[in-house]
């Protein structure tokens, strides 16, 4: 049961991504944005994407596992869907600055999330501990781009 548990969180997290992803690319609005020197090239976002999102999964289906009631599991379903919400915001409606308030809950959330299970399952919290270095980096990423436009 737990192996079927892992694969339902990792499909929902990573099929999530990969819907969102694709229903909101990257287009002509965004490549007419003045970015920061540091914006990485648009292929680097999957692959560090589809990554996170099966650490995320992991670390949901372990939380749910072991604290399914837990305010470990809200801080966990907040982020997923503060993460759905932001792609579809500033992709999809062109707005870096909701969207950057998003992030900043979202950011909020993980941190959130790792403090409640650092005692409690260290592994899980560690899953996120790339993730929300990700989400730090998409923060300022999405600050410079809102105050550059």
């Amino acid at each position: 049961m737990r192996v079927l548990i892992h694969i339902v969180f990792v499909a929902i997290c990573l099929g999530g991504g990969v819907l969102l992803g694709v229903a909101n690319m990257p287009g002509q609005w965004y490549q007419s944005l003045e970015k920061p020197f540091f914006n990485p090239p648009e292929w680097v976002f999957a692959p560090v994407w589809s990554v996170l999102y099966v650490l995320i999964g992991i670390a949901g289906a372990r939380t749910f596992i072991t604290a399914r009631s837990s305010r470990a599991m809200n801080a966990w379903l907040t982020q997923l869907v503060l993460n759905f919400l932001w792609s579809p915001l500033f992709f999809g409606l062109e707005m870096p600055v909701l969207a950057l308030m998003v992030i900043v809950a979202l950011l909020a959330a993980i941190v959130v999330f790792i403090a409640a299970r650092w005692d409690k399952d260290r592994f899980a919290a560690l899953l996120f501990v790339p993730y929300g270095a990700w989400v730090a980096f998409a923060t300022l990423l999405n600050a410079s781009i809102a105050y550059l436009n």
